[in-house]
């Protein structure tokens, strides 16, 4: 019998021993159906992908999609010249007169001369008509791997824009824009904004171009804290207030013409039914990737502390054992002198006595006098 597909998502009928199979991602089991009632079946089929369709619109109960996903964010960014052009001159530290007036995307996908390097895939590539090149990538959760992978990719960037026997003079600066939805760096609750270039140790203002990289906090953004800068607040605040949840955009975002146009993008009526599948199937994704990140952090924090503890506890007897020899050692020699002086005091003054008895008995004074001035017994004198 030949394979045939089933037109919803990935249903396939297999021959299996006489029977046919279906298989559907979106369920959790396998029907095994006779081929006679497969028409009824898939009807069945039919009506449950609607519901769950219907059901994946009801949660999604905004008016938008969040533009941080994956699919948002490139149709947003890597579609659309003007905007991502737009983002770019808000956010990057372009020099004055130097803002970006044209942009042709470049592939996203980096593949290296030597198959046996590794392949990279950025979000949006890009740069301008003859000159610097862009990388923007949004992340969602932080891991102590993502500034290596920026570097590699805008490493990459620098290289691949010569052949064999082109000159350097022609290599132009690659910016690299990391929009992070997660706290990655260690600073203040107000240090969002993270600019990185190849500077001078002694003299930082001595800066090689080539190499410029941003990263962006936005859980820590504040539309305050830059409020100078007028786009930059208003693509920032695109990225964090806008999510499933948004019924009605804020005014300010609707009046400029460019955050009008990515929110025309967002709205949830204009994606289709893969596309929203696809969208709900990355946010599980990230989800899960930021559950086990917070695992093994906990799982860390939990083994370093008993290791923490075993250490300290070994290395506190050791020191009390030590501190506790010394100065037992130290009361010990100080008990044992005070002992000892003591006994030789009280054998001195024995003898003293003895000898003051032995020159009064060769005196011939009594020996009841002896023993009242001396405090032996008369015993010990007339031995004496």
């Amino acid at each position: 019998m030949e394979s045939r597909f089933y037109p919803y998502k990935d249903c396939r009928l297999l021959p299996e021993s006489g029977r046919n199979i279906i298989h559907e991602k979106t369920f959790s089991s396998f029907f095994f159906v006779n081929s006679q009632t497969f028409s009824n079946f898939a009807v069945v089929i039919a009506n449950a992908h609607t519901c769950l369709f219907a059901q994946l619109l009801d949660v999604m109960e905004g008016k938008y999609l969040d533009p941080k996903a994956d699919l948002t964010f490139k149709k947003i960014f890597g579609e659309n010249e003007n905007l991502v052009m737009s983002l770019l001159n808000a956010l990057l530290p372009l020099d004055e007169g130097k803002q970006i007036e044209h942009v042709e995307y470049l592939t996203p996908e980096m593949v290296p001369e030597n198959p046996g390097k590794k392949n990279s895939i950025v979000d949006v590539r890009c740069r301008e008509t003859g000159g610097r090149h862009f990388i923007v990538e949004m992340q969602m959760n932080w891991n102590n791997e993502f500034e290596q992978r920026v570097i590699l990719n805008a490493s990459k960037a620098v290289v691949k824009q010569l052949g064999k026997n082109e000159d350097y003079s022609l290599l132009q600066p690659v910016y690299s824009l990391n929009l992070i939805n997660d706290i990655g760096f260690e600073a203040g609750p107000d240090e969002f904004y993270h600019d990185y270039a190849i500077v001078n140790v002694a003299h930082t203002d001595r800066i090689i171009s080539g190499l410029r990289f941003v990263f962006v906090e936005l859980p820590k953004f504040k539309p305050q804290t830059i409020a100078e800068k007028k786009m930059a607040v208003l693509w920032l605040r695109f990225l964090t207030e806008i999510d499933k949840s948004t019924e009605e955009a804020p005014a300010e975002l609707l009046e400029n013409p460019d955050t009008r146009q990515a929110l025309q993008i967002l709205e949830k009526s204009a994606y289709n039914e893969a596309e929203l599948y696809a969208y709900d199937y990355y946010w599980d994704a990230v989800y899960n990737e930021r559950g086990a990140i917070r695992h093994g952090y906990k799982q860390g924090m939990a083994q370093g502390m008993a290791q923490g503890m075993a250490q300290g506890m070994a290395q506190g007897m050791a020191q009390g054992m030590a501190q506790g020899m010394a100065q037992g050692m130290a009361q010990g020699i100080a008990k044992g002198r005070e002992e000892g002086e003591a006994k030789g005091r009280a054998e001195g003054a024995e003898q003293t006595k003895r000898e003051n008895a032995h020159r009064m008995k060769a005196d011939g004074m009594p020996a009841d006098l002896i023993a009242k001035y001396t405090g032996l017994s008369c015993e010990e004198i007339e031995a004496l």
